[in-house]
């Protein structure tokens, strides 16, 4: 299961932008990888399709190892790990922060 999920505050461990915090814009669970938001930004050339028309570069932001992000406590406001609790006799599967042991939300 995914520690992380659309919208949540992540620290990035790894790569040219480490140490940067950025909101998660999108996840691929398949490829265990993870967008954020104005971080790894990569430049992609676009040719021109018509005459009289211009070519440009559009930024976007490249999805990084999900390995590479740590989730920030909402609570605590410090990179965390994730563990999994079930609340209300096993009904509700919740996230909690390792550090501060506060609930971050119900999944």
């Amino acid at each position: 299961m995914v520690n992380v999920k659309k919208g949540d505050k992540v620290k990035i461990l790894a790569g040219k932008d480490k140490g940067k915090i950025g909101k998660v814009l999108q996840i691929f669970p398949k490829e265990n990888r993870v967008s954020v938001e104005g971080l790894n930004l990569l430049i992609k050339h676009m040719r021109r399709r018509r005459e009289g028309e211009q070519g440009q570069r559009i930024e976007f932001p490249a999805p990084l190892d999900l390995s590479n992000v740590m989730l920030v406590c909402s609570k605590c406001d410090r990179p965390t790990r994730v563990e999994f609790k079930t609340i209300e006799g096993g009904k509700k599967k919740v996230r909690v922060c390792k550090k501060c042991k506060q609930v971050i939300d119900n999944l």
